[in-house]
């Protein structure tokens, strides 16, 4: 294979999880698929320089991961323009309110449970390869994604119309 079918053949692979890692840092947002691009735009600057036995899932995710902070220092410095804002939004239906509540709530974990849940659940990594990326031992990221998950489960209380019923 010449190397770019085997970076298209890595896009193809791996694009989906670098998106839901993307997606699991960044939210649901144009963000996540801007921080999904410039990823792969990084790896492909880089890919004639890889190492051969690189784990290139876990190479890619680490990228994603770096790309995704670059995302949020932008938007720490990122001014929000005032008169641009609607006068009334739209009423956000239920599973938006839900959806929303949810990350939101991701996103107050602490870090290290953050992520555990972030590359385990929505990344689709391997408790292993999880904690190649933050450090540390498969055991403790695993007890790390199951104090995220059950901290998520004490903490969302969805309204019953987001759970589709009606009081």
């Amino acid at each position: 294979m010449t190397t770019r079918e085997l970076f298209e053949d890595a896009v193809q692979r791996h694009g989906p999880t670098v998106l839901r890692v993307c997606r699991a840092l960044l939210g649901p947002t144009a963000d996540a698929d801007d921080a999904w691009s410039e990823t792969f735009l990084a790896a492909l600057r880089a890919w004639p320089t890889m190492a051969d036995g690189t784990n290139v899932e876990a190479w890619l995710v680490r990228v994603a991961q770096r790309k995704a902070v670059d995302v949020i220092r932008s938007r720490a410095r990122r001014p929000t323009p005032v008169e641009a804002l609607p006068e009334a939004r739209a009423r956000p239906d239920a599973s938006d309110s839900a959806r929303i509540e949810l990350w939101d709530l991701v996103a107050a974990l602490p870090e290290r449970q953050r992520l555990a849940v972030a590359y385990h659940y929505f990344g689709g990594l391997p408790h292993a390869e999880t904690a190649e990326l933050i450090g540390g031992t498969s055991a403790a990221v695993r007890r790390a994604a199951a104090d995220g998950v059950a901290a998520l489960r004490r903490n969302y209380r969805p309204t019953p119309a987001a759970e589709g019923r009606h009081p």
